[in-house]
């Protein structure tokens, strides 16, 4: 039998690599600025276009780099972080990767220019499908300067996996943020197609914050801060009005480094425990600062994911000091430790010639429960007319059996369901899912564009810098939908004219949910979700049907569209009760 094992090719064995370092366009961006930050940049600019399909472009000001260096540096393994084994588990600095800048050049057409502070001259390098083309003197500025052009044109099948620019393009503001979230001392700046997106200047971490999230969550801010010795924790949470239903902005960082969390993320969510409603996420700005030796940043293969040593330790770290500010800010309620019980004894002094006095309750302590007492005609007659205003007041609360005209085909819950014989079954209808699913059709069904309603006086939405790109790439979409706004200025959403229907009291929030359903999505996946999300504004709720006329009307339309029981979501618009098993518990 011949030999069949083979050694790869160097350019074949850098694409392989290239596959777990260079996932999407985001992924460059993230080693390239990381790189910069080692480099001790004061400033990073980030330059793309066509969401980094055809150029990732970073600049900074750092040290530079010399002639051997920027040679030195696209081979694999080659790294300037490590010296040893056990440099790995006490990495301070960010990217480390030794075949990061070679698995890049291997997927890409790459160029570098350099220069250090000391050199007369510059050197620069092109890189073309992993093969060294040519390096050159070159006059340029000191710091370093990586083009990334044309990602995946040598592997075309990698190519066509990428989703449409507004994805991969939310991905890199994903890693630009999170880059400029841990280093607020630091000039940042991101343009996309020769827009700026984003100009970051050196700040205070809630001006950073609030510089890329948007002025609207200034108010909203709970400082976090902590230190126990051997570990520090700061940041910031936002108050319950903050939260969202889509996760986006919950961000922990370790020694500047971004890294995800389900565990921690429990710790903030179990701090919030009773101050959200149930489906929403708290948002947060946390930082952890603790021994390298503590940490180990190495497990995941985009260092997303870290191990730490007393992790239980931090969980309640987290959990307990997020607590305590939301007290402190009379968020959640807490003990007053400091208020004076001096009064206290004062009121409860006996003495009857005093200014205060104990409140006095009088007992009774001969009654007997358990004796029935006679009651008069007219006690009757008045504890009836308070029964039947309580039964008025509250129709949803009357007994069902005690109408005589009530039909036992069809019977209101307390809960808000129905239970609904049909065809020999008994079903549970949700008419609040059931009602969405009639408002879909009928929406369906409309030729025109959907009626708007001029506001008397307009509405400002102050949006941040990503919502204003969302903005842009929907622009087309919203006459149609029945809006009317126009971007007032750099920031300021003016809002006209609103869908018929949407109340005034709904516009802002809605706004709020408009944009958030536009992360990582399409703009015909956008469409689809909005129409879900109208359908859902014009339905009513379950607990909006109190009688049986407009339930039966519900049924009526329902049963025209054929009983389907499931949404577009896959939630049920009805059960059928298991009769028999209900038969056997008597």
């Amino acid at each position: 039998m011949s030999d069949i094992i083979k050694l790869l090719p160097d350019h074949v064995a850098n694409q392989i690599a290239a596959g777990e370092v260079v996932q999407r366009p985001a992924s460059i961006v993230k080693e390239l600025m990381e790189n910069a930050i080692d480099a001790k940049a004061t400033k990073i600019e980030l330059i793309i276009r066509d969401a980094g399909k055809n150029l990732i472009q970073v600049v900074d000001n750092g040290i530079g780099m010399s002639d051997t260096d920027a040679r030195l540096a696209f081979e694999r393994h080659a790294t300037s972080k490590i010296q040893s084994t056990e440099d790995i588990f006490r990495i301070s600095t960010k990217g480390f990767r030794g075949e990061a800048l070679a698995s890049i050049a291997a997927v890409a057409q790459v160029e570098l220019k350099t220069k250090t502070k000391e050199a007369k001259t510059g050197t620069n390098i092109y890189i073309e499908g992993g093969g060294f083309q040519f390096q050159e003197p070159i006059q340029t500025a000191e710091g370093s300067n990586f083009l990334v052009k044309n990602l995946f044109y040598n592997v075309p099948a990698r190519r066509k996996f990428l989703k449409n620019n507004n994805v991969e393009f939310r991905h890199i503001i994903d890693e630009f943020q999170r880059v400029a979230l841990a280093h607020e001392d630091l000039d940042f700046e991101l343009f996309h197609n020769d827009e700026i997106v984003f100009r970051l200047r050196k700040a205070s971490l809630l001006q950073r914050i609030v510089e890329i999230f948007g002025r609207k969550l200034h108010a909203l801010l709970v400082p976090i801060k902590e230190d126990l010795g051997w570990v520090k924790l700061n940041g910031f949470v936002a108050k319950p009005e903050g939260a969202k239903k889509v996760r986006g902005e919950q961000f922990f960082f370790v020694n500047g480094r971004y890294f995800r969390s389900a565990y921690f993320n429990k710790a903030v969510q179990e701090a919030f425990d009773g101050l959200l409603l149930p489906g929403y996420i708290p948002t947060f700005f946390l930082f952890l600062e603790l021994d390298p030796e503590k940490v180990d940043v190495n497990i995941h293969p985009q260092k997303t994911e870290v191990k730490f040593e007393d992790e239980n330790l931090i969980f309640a770290l987290v959990r307990s000091t997020i607590k305590k500010s939301l007290g402190i800010y009379n968020v959640a309620p807490s003990l007053d430790f400091e208020k004076d019980t001096s009064m206290d004894a004062f009121v409860m002094q006996k003495n009857t010639g005093g200014m205060f006095r104990a409140p006095e309750i009088t007992v009774d302590r001969d009654y007997n429960p358990f004796l029935v007492e006679k009651t008069s005609a007219g006690e009757k007659n008045a504890l009836t007319e308070i029964y039947q205003q309580t039964v008025t007041a509250a129709p949803s609360k009357i007994n069902l059996f005690e109408d005589e005209d009530f039909d036992e085909d069809l019977m209101r819950l307390p809960n808000g369901y129905w239970l609904f014989n049909k065809g020999g079954k008994t079903l549970m209808l949700d008419l609040g899912r059931m009602h969405r699913l009639i408002i879909a059709d009928r929406n369906k069904r409309k030729s025109s564009a959907i009626e708007r309603h001029t506001l008397l006086f307009s509405l400002e939405y102050h949006m941040n810098e990503t919502e204003k790109m969302k903005y842009r790439s929907i622009k087309k979409y919203l006459p149609e939908l029945g809006f009317e706004m126009v971007l007032a200025n750099d920031n300021v959403l003016r809002i006209d004219a609103v869908p018929e229907g949407l109340k005034e009291t709904q516009v802002m929030k809605f706004m709020e949910q408009l944009f958030d359903i536009l992360e990582y999505r399409t703009e015909e996946e956008f469409m689809e979700f909005y129409q879900q999300k109208w359908n859902k504004i014009q339905s009513k709720s379950r607990f909006d049907f109190l009688y049986k006329t407009d339930a039966e009307l519900v049924i009526k339309d329902f049963t025209a569209l054929g009983f389907p029981e499931y949404l577009p979501s896959g939630k049920r618009c009805y059960i059928e009760l298991p009769l028999e098993e209900l038969k056997n518990k008597f």
